[in-house]
């Protein structure tokens, strides 16, 4: 797996993005900060609503949670190779006729 590259933010810097995307325009904002636009819409969609900014606090990934997910994947990808030679192998079972 990858690791992480997911930019965290402050709240106090969302607050300030939210207010210059307000002045300038979301665009114009999320391209002087260097941030999605999409992002950006999200927090102030939030402010909107009245949600708060801050995100939720996220339990932290075990190394058991991680083999886990690396394990999953491992097997996905095997279930897919053994359904392209199941296919390759009618395929070619067919042209030796």
């Amino acid at each position: 797996m990858y690791p992480s590259t997911r930019r965290k933010y402050t709240d106090e810097f969302k607050t300030q993005a939210v207010a210059l995307a307000e002045s300038v325009g979301r665009t114009e904002a999320a391209r002087q900060l260097e941030m999605s636009v999409k992002t950006l819409d999200n927090w102030m969609d939030a402010t909107r609503r009245g949600d708060p900014l801050s995100s939720p606090e996220r339990k932290p990934i075990t190394k058991h949670d991680s083999e886990l997910a690396r394990l999953r994947a491992e097997v996905a990808e095997l279930k897919m190779e053994r359904e392209i030679l199941k296919k390759a192998t009618v395929f070619f079972a067919k042209e030796s006729r």
